[in-house]
Parts: structure tokens; C-alpha cells; sequence
């Protein structure tokens, strides 16, 4: 071989070799990880704790293994509006929340909690469907004021009352302390149920359950079964006073500073993970009530003489006088959707 022509086959080796490692440098650039932080405020083994962790392995799964989350449950991070602010400034890029949490962050979006509004479960996961014409106006609102993105809604559950003694009628409630979640579509929802609303954070509500700083709270089964409020709650009243959805919530510079891949993945991510946790809560609910029995809790509803008319006449009076000239065309959009 000749001088010339091994200096040339030298310098096609190395110009081979550039080529090469430029090649590996972008594509390892391309799948660089990404890396989420997702806080909440559910115990991990909670519907709520166990969708987050689904959704976490679901993004990992879409992906490829490019997202990364790391999943942070019972109020590490903080507790119910600190959360919801968190992922609006970007400390964090994911929490859940309920709609009266997100209306903390654009009041709107509270609308989506009030009070016996739903038909039934379907009519709700129309709703809150974020392509749905309510949903997307909200998103909308919600983008702009606090740089926020609703991924999807999945049905949390229908919110029962539990106190230490039976309750048939409003005027049972006369006086006692209920927890409430601390905002306003949540207190009024406690007040029109007859009784006195005391905001608490839900980390802080075994405590207060126990040492009498209130007497009751409001949730649904599976959140009583799952924190054990059978310990220091007696009585379950099957109120359903608020058909639920929780949102799962994105910092909008951390969504927007994804590739159009990734963005299909976590959408993906969120269709399935949508389905899954609410076809879990709702198969769950009557086993989950089944058990709080089996643990001696005293389950009651009309059959066994609660009220419930007069619970919603109560209810639906103060939810008119506070929240039907701001939401009003918003509960007509709501009740439209078929």
C-alpha cells in the first residue's frame, strides 16, 4: 500500500469516527431524560396515591424511559394549596388536586365541585373530558392566569359524611364541627349539609379528628377505609353531596418545553391511566362500603331514613345564594353535555 493512499484511508478512518461519535452525541441527546416531580397529598396506598404511581410508570412506558418520575406522597412537598402552587411557579411539575383546589389558582375552575350537579358518573367524565367544551374553556382560563395544564380527570369518588353519632336530616348536624376542605365550595357544601365548616388541611385531619377539634368530616369511601377514619368515625351517612373528579395538573413551561414525542406520550399516559383509576374507584365503592361495615361503621342512607331531599333543598339554597350569578352559565354548559 502506498504512502498516499494509506494517509488517505487514515484520514477516512478518523473523519468515519467524528461522524460516528457526532452521531451517537445527538441521538443520546435526543433521548436526554426527563426528569418530573409529582407531589400529593394521598397516602401512597390510597385510589389517589396508587393512580399517581400508575401514571408515574405509565410515562415511563410511553416514553420509553425518557420521563422519569419520582412520586411524593402524603404533603411531603406540601399540603393542598401549596401543591397547587408549586406546580404553578415550576418547583414542581405534577400534582393532583380537586377542582375547589385548582379554583385556588382560577376560581372557575371551583365550579366543577359544586354540589349535586351531576346526572350520574358518565355525565361527569363527560365533563370533565379535556376536550370537552366546559373543559377546555377552563383549561384555557387556567393556562393563562397561572401557567397551569389540566392532563386529565378520573373519578375520585361521591363524597359521604362520617361523624361519632347517627345523622338523618340537617338539623342533626346543628352546632357540630365538620372538616372541610378550605375552600369555598367545599365549606358551603358543609354549611348547606346543616353543620359548622372548620378548614383543615387533609394532613392535618386524623389529628383532628381524634383530639374533638371537629366532630365529622366528608370524603369518599375509599379515602375513609384507606386512612382508617373508621377508627374515630362511627356513623357513614351516604350524603353524596359532591360527585368528584380529581385533575392531575402540569407546570405549562414544562409541558411546552417538551418534544412533540413526549407530549404524545404523556398524553397517552393520561388516557389510560384516566380509564384505569376510574373504572377502579367505581368498581371499588360498594366493596370498600361492604368493609367499613365488617368494621363495625354504621352505614346509613334513605332505607335506613336519612333525608337526603332535604339535605339537597338545604344544600342547593346556599350553593344559589353564593355561586349561581358567577357560575350560572357555566352549571347550564355542564348540564348540556349528554
Amino acid at each position: 500500500m502506498s504512502a498516499r493512499l494509506s494517509s488517505l484511508l487514515g484520514r477516512s478512518v478518523v473523519a468515519l469516527g467524528a461522524v460516528l461519535v457526532l452521531g451517537a452525541s445527538a441521538a443520546a441527546h435526543a433521548q436526554k431524560t426527563v426528569e418530573f416531580r409529582y407531589g400529593h397529598m394521598n397516602p401512597p396506598t390510597s385510589a389517589a396515591g396508587i393512580q399517581a404511581a400508575w401514571f408515574a410508570e405509565a410515562l415511563a412506558k410511553y416514553s420509553n424511559g425518557q420521563i422519569k418520575t419520582t412520586v411524593y406522597p402524603s404533603s411531603q412537598l406540601g399540603k393542598l394549596q401549596e401543591l397547587a402552587e408549586a406546580v404553578s411557579t415550576g418547583t414542581i411539575a405534577l400534582s393532583h388536586n380537586t377542582a375547589g383546589g385548582i379554583g385556588s389558582l382560577y376560581e372557575p375552575f371551583a365550579a366543577l365541585d359544586t354540589p349535586y350537579l351531576y346526572r350520574d358518573v358518565d355525565h361527569l367524565m363527560k365533563v370533565v373530558d379535556v376536550n370537552s367544551p366546559v373543559m377546555k374553556k377552563l383549561n384555557e382560563g387556567l393556562i393563562k392566569a397561572a401557567g397551569v395544564r389540566v392532563l386529565y380527570g378520573y373519578y375520585f369518588g361521591t363524597r359521604q359524611l362520617t361523624t361519632k353519632k347517627a345523622v338523618l336530616q340537617p338539623s342533626d348536624l346543628a352546632g357540630m364541627k365538620i372538616r372541610a376542605i378550605p375552600f369555598p365550595i367545599y365549606m358551603t357544601a358543609v354549611e348547606g349539609l346543616g353543620a359548622v365548616p372548620v378548614p383543615v388541611d387533609w394532613s392535618e385531619v386524623p389529628t383532628a379528628l381524634a383530639t374533638g377539634v371537629v366532630n365529622g368530616q366528608e370524603n369518599p369511601v375509599n379515602v375513609v377505609l384507606s386512612s382508617k377514619l373508621y377508627e374515630s368515625q362511627s356513623h357513614m351517612m351516604l350524603t353524596g353531596h359532591i360527585m368528584n373528579a380529581q385533575f392531575i395538573i402540569i407546570n405549562e413551561k414544562t409541558w411546552q418545553g417538551l418534544s412533540p414525542e413526549l407530549k404524545a406520550a404523556v398524553a397517552k399516559a393520561a388516557e389510560d391511566v384516566r380509564a384505569r383509576a376510574t373504572d377502579s374507584v367505581r368498581k371499588s365503592e360498594a366493596d370498600e362500603t361492604a368493609r367499613l361495615k365488617e368494621l363495625k361503621m354504621t352505614v346509613i342512607g334513605p332505607a335506613e331514613g336519612l333525608k337526603l331531599d332535604a339535605f339537597k333543598a338545604s344544600v342547593g339554597k346556599l350553593v344559589t345564594e353564593r355561586f349561581a350569578a358567577r357560575n350560572g352559565e357555566m352549571y347550564k354548559e355542564i348540564a348540556a353535555v349528554k
